[in-house]
């Protein structure tokens, strides 16, 4: 319908149900949505911290000083948590999943994304209604690309685990007995701890597992309570009138709330990170920080 339209085009939410799988370009059967979003995303921040620190000088711009309170204020949250001797190594990943995940999270919730793409009736033709592949998808709404994140992550934390204590450190931080007790309770006390250290690295197994299904699950539930609230006129028969009304006015409060979704999403994907980096990488009292 015309109002469907004209109201998931200034909502930017989907007209279609909204579909758990990235879905291929019809320009590029290689590229999918989600990855054609992900890689805008990622140029846009590149493009934009480029010009700011082109030409960087003493007294800075704008846009160099703004690109310099952002890259300060993360790196003071890193040293925070995994402290000033490991941050060196952890920011750059830290900060760069912080930035993108939040901007994937919150450029998801633009118009267009979700309700512009190919009709059902004519493939060849971008359309606002009967989309069944849109050209724009959020790219934390796909699998492929919350499990890749969390990948990276875990090749990147046990190069910094290695790096920090070494084979023989993460053994004995994640194995060995505390407390210095000797005898029988010393022995018990080690069994206890050989138990613990093995549901540790269970746990550590599943740690990508864990990263990417939430911030899958948290994203793609958004789309679909979005673009519920955008169809309940329609699905509640209030005639084409009311349901353009609703379809407007239902999603605003949810489309903020969203927003605040998105970032702390994105605070707990980096967050995560970080103490993880900073469970396995502490040093015994006396070492450097």
């Amino acid at each position: 319908m015309f109002t469907d339209s004209i109201s998931s085009l200034i909502t930017g939410l989907p007209v279609a149900a909204v579909s758990i799988k990235a879905q291929p370009l019809e320009f590029a059967s290689w590229l999918t949505n989600s990855i054609f979003v992900g890689l805008l995303v990622a140029g846009g921040i590149t493009l934009f911290v480029r010009r700011g620190m082109k030409g960087a000088t003493l007294v800075p711009n704008r846009q160099q000083n703004l690109v310099e309170l952002i890259v300060e204020f993360l790196y003071n949250q890193v040293v925070g948590i995994v402290g000033e001797k490991v941050a060196p190594r952890a920011f750059p990943l830290l900060a760069t999943i912080f930035v993108f995940v939040l901007f994937s999270n919150w450029f998801g919730l633009l118009p267009g994304v979700g309700t512009i793409g190919w009709d059902t009736h004519h493939a060849d033709y971008l359309s606002i209604a009967h989309v069944h592949t849109p050209l724009l998808r959020p790219a934390t709404a796909d699998l492929n690309m919350t499990l890749a994140m969390a990948l990276i992550f875990m090749i990147v934390w046990v190069y910094i685990t290695y790096k920090e204590v070494g084979v023989i450190g993460f053994i004995k931080h994640t194995f060995g007995a505390k407390g210095g007790l000797t005898g029988i309770m010393g022995l018990l006390i080690s069994f206890i701890f050989l138990c613990v250290g093995l549901i540790e690295l269970v746990s550590i197994a599943f740690r990508p597992v864990s990263l990417s299904l939430r911030l899958l699950g948290n994203i793609y539930a958004g789309e679909t309570l979005l673009h519920t609230m955008l169809t309940l006129g329609e699905k509640l028969g209030l005639g084409p009138v009311l349901s353009f009304i609703t379809s407007i006015a239902f999603p605003v409060p949810f489309y903020f709330m969203e927003i605040l979704v998105g970032f702390l999403q994105a605070m707990v994907f980096a967050l995560l990170c970080a103490v993880y980096i900073r469970l396995s990488a502490t040093h015994e009292e006396g070492d450097a920080h």
